[in-house]
């Protein structure tokens, strides 16, 4: 890991982001509390393996996401720098009907840094099982190591999915994973 913050080139050093979905396909754009684009993505089309490649606001990469194996919705996920090529860290999905667990996990250790836990198994349960369930917003919890709470990723309800990420305390979480994971977790759920 780069820093305590962060793994890549970008710097994600604020408590606030906003992701926000294309409305056309898995394409997703998060900005900083000032409304400044930090990071952009998109989920790439006809690959036997998930691939996220991701771009700073300038457009230049900084990483991607790619999927340990061919259709893995419950499985992991590397975040590979862009520059070096080595695995920074992993995105552990835990996938369950009852609640979605993702873990963020250091590249090199695989030591959990971060969790990333859905908020009431009522409203999972009502997300998968009910028609038109997708349009419930995702509501997560962020934790660190311990355990102990640093932030959420809260959906909006809107034409195109939205989440607003709050990091109120995250001396050993990385930023740029968390922001990361909104825009993975988000389309490899379908939703």
């Amino acid at each position: 890991m780069a820093s305590d913050t962060g793994f890549s080139a970008i710097d994600l050093d604020g408590s606030r982001y906003t992701v926000e979905q294309s409305l056309v396909r898995n394409k997703y754009a998060a900005y900083d509390e000032n409304g400044t684009l930090v990071l952009r993505a998109k989920q790439q089309l006809f690959k036997l393996k998930e691939e996220f490649p991701f771009v700073d606001g300038d457009g230049n990469e900084v990483f991607t996401v790619k999927a340990g194996s061919i259709l893995d919705v419950a499985g992991n996920y590397a975040i590979i720098d862009a520059q070096t090529g080595e695995r920074v860290a992993i995105l552990d999905n835990d996938y369950s009907v009852l609640q979605d667990t993702w873990t963020i996990r250091d590249g090199e250790t695989e030591a959990a840094l971060a969790k990333i836990t859905s908020r009431g198994a009522v409203v999972t349960l009502a997300r998968n099982l009910l028609p038109f369930g997708e349009l419930i917003p995702h509501k997560y919890e962020i934790t660190d190591r311990q355990g102990a709470h640093v932030g959420a990723i809260e959906g909006q309800l809107s034409l195109r999915d939205k989440y607003d990420i709050t990091v109120d305390d995250a001396s050993a979480v990385p930023r740029d994973a968390v922001v990361a994971a909104a825009m993975v977790i988000d389309a490899i759920q379908g939703n």
